[in-house]
């Protein structure tokens, strides 16, 4: 065994029994979840676009940012929207100008290069912003952390409308609208939007107002074609799939199925998936690494084109483009995780875990922060030295909030901002870099990062004889699956191999089939076990944790089990 295992507690009988006509099983998995009372579990099972969503006009400024955008659309007002380099960034920028074109606006957009000019507003884009006779600036995934940037607009009477999702800043900005949900003055009853989620809110508002302002009617509901964009950038930023979100995406992956975005759909095209055949999987493991990746080795503006386009041959080369980027983003990822393997290395007693490389890619940091924090359950910093700057992106396990440390550590950053789990960050000079990593070290210390076991987290115990085709079928109701919402993940205790072999390139894996003596057996597949074959022979009892998929092929359908971990009983 790998890890500690922690299986939920069983909910209390009175609970059970509440819900006589819900399998025990799922009023297990919804107790897991925090979803306990019969509404949250209707609105679970049954998103309704008409019911679930909140009032956009609950934001505190949502009423003063409708007006100052339809007044700005009315008017003829020069508009830009100012948009981050990732996948929910690019997404949200679509998904707000689309919502600014439907009523006749014709927005410019500005991406920054994440390589020379960083995340949220600067100071150069700002000006160049003036200069050019901007008269409404809309942020979208950013802007909450740009105090200066922002007020610089003001001063220059420009129109200022936040919208961004991440964490309060130790200073808010002075702008004339902040849509986001995560300020302490907010009231908006969700926080877990993604910053697609926050421009869909605006482009809410806006369809809710705008024929006050004399424009021309439009199709009812016709924002609903942007939730595809959502949906993606929901899923690729990692937010809960819980609450207003699950019908976000849910009904996003509907019209993603449908879409007609050209450039989404030759995209899916040449990663080898059919447009009908959308999961939340495809969002996460083929849509997303592929816009993230334009951002993260060249520029952002490729993904977004790709999401606008209307032009066939256009949407060719712009997919072609990506997949090709996306290629070199993992071979770069691969190199730059072995150099910093080979730096931790004897970083065992440590809290935090520091990597720092020259030239690394700036973009390719997070990727490289995220696997080691996976790996040695440890926050991480990897920083690189590029472009005359001390670049780092942070990534962390819980409980340990990395931005918050972060804001602790104030005093040598020129920027940072983020989430409780992924930040990233710019060093005032070299001479600040190791007060600021001792500083961090001292904030892990106190929280005794170093002593944090690895563990997985199981919904409950099963058999063998309990994963049957009706089973399966009750754990598809849960989906879409994401953060919050986990694929269902079981203890198995006491089952015996029947058969066990390595299999894949240079045998890394695990392919089991495996039995609970009472006539059933179930194949298994257990990536990175391969090691174990030689040891588990026929008749070896394991403990096993797992999901449960079905493996599809030639027509065959098959229950698999998709092995987290294995313990063996000796």
């Amino acid at each position: 065994m790998c890890s500690t295992w922690n299986v939920a507690k069983p909910s209390k009988k009175s609970h059970r029994d509440a819900f006589p006509e819900i399998d025990p099983i799922a009023v297990q998995l919804l107790y897991n979840r925090g979803i306990t009372e019969q509404k949250d579990i209707d609105d679970f099972f049954n998103p309704n676009y008409g019911t679930d969503l909140h009032d956009p006009f609950l934001f505190v400024d949502m009423e003063k940012a409708a007006e100052l955008i339809l007044l700005g659309i009315r008017d003829g007002k020069k508009i830009v929207v100012y948009g981050d380099y990732d996948a929910d960034g690019v997404s949200a920028t679509a998904t707000m100008v689309g919502g600014l074109r439907a009523l006749g606006a014709h927005p410019e957009v500005y991406i920054p290069f994440r390589e020379t000019e960083g995340y949220g507003l600067n100071a150069d884009a700002v000006q160049d912003m003036i200069e050019n006779g901007t008269q409404l600036v809309i942020t979208v995934d950013c802007g909450i952390s740009n105090y200066a940037e922002v007020d610089q607009l003001i001063s220059a009477g420009v129109v200022v409308v936040v919208t961004d999702h991440h964490q309060q800043p130790l200073k808010l900005p002075n702008a004339s609208a902040i849509i986001d949900p995560n300020t302490d003055r907010e009231v908006y009853p969700f926080k877990s939007l993604s910053g697609s989620g926050v421009a869909f809110k605006v482009v809410q508002a806006l369809a809710a107002r705008y024929q006050l302002y004399g424009m021309e009617k439009l199709e009812d509901g016709w924002e609903k074609w942007l939730l595809d964009l959502v949906a993606i950038g929901t899923i690729a930023d990692l937010m809960p799939l819980l609450g207003e979100n699950r019908t976000l995406v849910s009904y996003g992956l509907i019209v993603l199925g449908k879409t007609k975005r050209l450039g989404l759909r030759k995209l899916i095209e040449k990663a080898g998936n059919g447009v009908g055949e959308i999961t939340e999987k495809t969002v996460g493991f083929t849509i997303a690494p592929r816009l993230n990746a334009a951002g993260r080795l060249e520029h952002a503006s490729t993904a977004y084109q790709l999401l606008v386009t209307d032009n066939q041959a256009e949407a060719e080369v712009l997919a072609e483009s990506i997949n090709q980027t996306n290629q070199q983003r993992q071979q770069l990822t691969e190199q730059i995780t072995r150099e910093a393997r080979q730096q931790i290395a004897n970083q065992k007693d440590e809290g935090l875990l520091v990597a720092i490389g020259d030239g690394w890619p700036t973009g390719i940091l997070g990727l490289v922060a995220g696997r080691l924090a996976d790996k040695c359950n440890k926050p991480t910093l990897v920083i690189s030295h590029f472009a005359g700057e001390l670049i780092g992106s942070g990534r962390s396990v819980e409980p340990f909030n990395i931005t918050k440390a972060l804001q602790q550590c104030d005093q040598f950053l020129l920027r940072y901002g983020g989430h409780a789990q992924a930040a990233g960050f710019t060093l005032k000079n070299d001479s600040q870099l190791a007060p600021f990593i001792q500083k961090l070290r001292t904030l892990t210390i106190a929280a005794k990062t170093n002593q944090l076991a690895k563990s997985i987290q199981l919904d409950a115990e099963l058999t063998i004889a309990d994963i049957t085709w009706d089973f399966f079928d009750l754990l598809e109701k849960f989906r879409p699956y994401g953060q919050g919402n986990p694929r269902p993940a079981f203890a198995l205790y006491g089952v015996i191999i029947v058969q066990a072999s390595a299999v894949g390139q240079e045998q890394k894996h695990l392919r089991l089939k495996l039995t609970d003596n009472q006539a059933q057996t179930l194949s298994g597949i257990a990536f990175g076990f391969g090691s174990l074959a030689s040891k588990l022979k026929p008749g070896t009892v394991v403990d096993i944790a797992t999901t449960i998929d079905c493996n599809e092929w030639n027509g065959n359908r098959e229950l698999q089990l998709n092995i987290i971990d294995i313990a063996t009983n000796d």
